[in-house]
């Protein structure tokens, strides 16, 4: 099975499941895991932060960090199709008692015109604006990379409007790689940054929230209130750091797979996409021809598993578990089904 349905599903390599079964541990609610403490070390120092705590997901690393920097009854402002807002169960909610005001954006990335025009005066009437929200690469919008500038430019409207700013860096990873520019580039604009393990980088388990040590001091209250304390973590912690040492430059292979695959499949019967739009390892694409779910089964029985996320719309996702060779086959499957 070609499974490209996310990049979640990797398996652990030989060499990681070696660094696991070595890795050396203790209680991290007490702070003495020494392999969670030089993973969160290392990630601190690539982004920047003065600190940085592991958590079991990018859920948790994004939802505590909207608790940190708000307070019940305020509002955060993010990207209508944001990973805080839309996959993440209600959390903003129901964890932080927080309004998401949705902003509009061009597959996933909004200007500083559009924060302007979303942000009021104070009032009494309105929830205090607190925090922006920014997802870099972004995934629904199709692993979409936020150029640095916009950026730069979003964030100084935060500042001349004293709110924080988080970055829901999940595949960040994948950002840096293919632009160059190094993650602690990106990471300078932002009060909290959000990074994930388990996705890109193949790791079994894992997140990490970096911020200054005063916000991060606060966040390790937050990850214990909402069930996120974990004592020999260095079990898990040891795979993201062996995934975080060994498997960020690789991602430029995942990012060639996706474009020879978007390349592969744009012209077929019944396929919308532009493959322009691949900047990363994510392919999203319309079918005209049939619903998402009938594709969907069609490949899965013919050998490739692909995610279905509405009624006309597939996503697929390169990664480690998927070769070059692979990605040929899976546009051979595309077009015998769609051409025959």
């Amino acid at each position: 099975m070609i499974d490209l349905r996310s990049d979640t599903v990797t398996q652990p390599t030989p060499g990681m499941r070696q660094a696991i079964a070595d890795a050396e541990v203790g209680d991290d609610v007490l702070g003495d895991d020494p392999t969670v403490n030089a993973l969160e070390k290392r990630v601190a120092d690539l982004l920047g932060k003065e600190a940085a705590v592991y958590m079991p997901s990018g859920t948790m690393t994004n939802q505590v960090a909207i608790r940190a920097h708000t307070e019940p009854g305020d509002e955060i402002l993010l990207d209508e199709n944001a990973h805080c807002y839309f996959y993440e169960a209600g959390a903003p909610g129901g964890l932080s008692g927080v309004m998401c005001r949705l902003l509009p954006g061009v597959r996933g990335v909004f200007t500083a015109e559009d924060l302007k025009r979303a942000l009021r005066p104070k009032n009494y009437h309105f929830a205090p604006t607190k925090l922006l929200c920014v997802e870099n690469t972004h995934n629904r919008g199709g692993g979409t990379i936020w150029p640095i500038e916009t950026i730069a430019e979003v964030a100084q409207v935060t500042r001349e409007a004293k709110l924080k700013i988080h970055l829901d860096g999940a595949r960040l990873w994948n950002a840096a790689v293919a632009t160059g520019i190094p993650e602690c580039e990106y990471a300078a604009y932002f009060d909290s940054v959000s990074v994930c393990f388990s996705k890109g980088l193949g790791a079994p388990v894992g997140s990490a929230l970096a911020g200054t040590e005063a916000f991060i001091d606060r966040a390790r209250r937050f990850r214990k209130m909402i069930g996120g304390g974990m004592r020999q973590a260095g079990i898990i912690a040891a795979g993201a750091l062996f995934a975080l040492e060994r498997h960020r430059t690789r991602l430029t292979q995942d990012h060639a797979n996706a474009k020879t695959l978007a390349v592969g499949i744009e012209s077929l019967p019944g396929i919308k996409l532009n493959s322009d739009f691949v900047e990363t390892n994510i392919v999203i694409f319309q079918i005209t021809t049939m619903s998402a779910a009938a594709l969907a089964g069609k490949l899965l029985k013919a050998g490739v598993h692909v995610l279905a996320t509405g009624p006309d719309t597939i996503r697929a996702v390169t990664h480690l578990d998927v070769s070059g060779e692979q990605i040929a086959e899976a546009v051979e499957i595309f077009r015998k089904l769609l051409t025959t």
